[in-house]
């Protein structure tokens, strides 16, 4: 796709996340706003998928992974804006026996989710797991992944990334939602990350950078990854985005990493989001 078609894309999934948490006064929208670019870009134009006949294996298909689960609402619209299951199906985020509940789960069969997740620090391993599969069954597909930068705060992701490395984990390109921001403040305020880059090639990892609101930087950088991928390392995407992207009164702070808008404040984010798809 085109950037003016992904940009158009990610107009209507901003949509969708401000409504659906809306609608049950609860939910994540900061950090789904702010990752929107990154999934509809994967989803729409670099991921090689196949939703119309989804099943939990993916043989000879891409795997997604969302480590840092409770972005479900961006994850939601996606999947259901690219076909895995039907748009309407949003609205019920969040509600008693939904299968869209708060933090992606397997046993309620949503199409698109391959492992529970939101537990923070556990979506690398499982990653590195599926990445291992495809290697053995001679699979030359990719596995991706999404992380929260205040996620790399759990020492499971540091275990994982030791793992990679020593087993040559060459056919996974992670990316880490850089906004600085978690549910308690600022990350350099929490707990300072230091020089991130440096961090993950010291254990061993290829490192790359991008802008996480700029569709073609993002189209590049993981035209780029791919390109590496296979040499023998594991790679990392350090994403630079803004919490809440795109709703002007939600950029860059936590306040709005886990708190739904009010019927005012839905107007006014709808009044900045332009509906391209047709809302749901």
């Amino acid at each position: 796709m085109n950037t003016a078609e992904l940009q158009s894309i990610a107009s209507q999934v901003r949509r969708d996340i401000v409504r659906m948490v809306h609608a049950v006064n609860s939910g994540h929208p900061g950090g789904s706003l702010g990752c929107t670019d990154l999934l509809v870009t994967l989803y729409f134009d670099t991921m090689k998928t196949n939703a119309p006949n989804f099943d939990m294996d993916g043989k000879e298909e891409d795997l997604f992974f969302l480590s840092n689960g409770h972005i479900s609402p961006v994850w939601y619209s996606t999947l259901a804006r690219k076909g895995y299951f039907a748009v309407n199906e949003l609205s019920t985020f969040r509600k008693l026996n939904t299968r869209l509940q708060g933090h992606p789960a397997t046993e309620e069969g949503l199409e698109g989710i391959r492992v529970a997740s939101g537990s923070l620090g556990q979506g690398l391993s499982v990653a590195l797991g599926a990445a291992q599969t495809k290697k053995l069954n001679g699979d030359n597909s990719l596995v991706y992944t999404l992380h929260g930068d205040g996620e790399l705060q759990e020492g499971q992701i540091w275990e994982a990334a030791i793992y990679a490395a020593h087993h040559k984990v060459d056919n996974i390109i992670s990316t880490i939602d850089y906004n600085g921001q978690q549910i308690d403040g600022s990350l350099e305020d929490v707990m300072n990350m230091g020089d991130l880059r440096a961090k993950w090639e010291a254990f061993g990892w290829t490192v790359l950078e991008m802008d996480g609101h700029n569709i073609d930087e993002i189209k590049a950088t993981m035209a780029e990854a791919k390109g590496l991928s296979g040499n023998g390392k594991p790679i990392m995407i350090i994403m630079k985005t803004s919490m809440g992207k795109g709703v002007n009164f939600m950029e860059g702070t936590h306040k709005w990493h886990g708190v739904a808008p009010n019927d005012e404040q839905l107007a006014d984010a709808l009044s900045q989001l332009e509906e391209t798809l047709g809302d749901y």
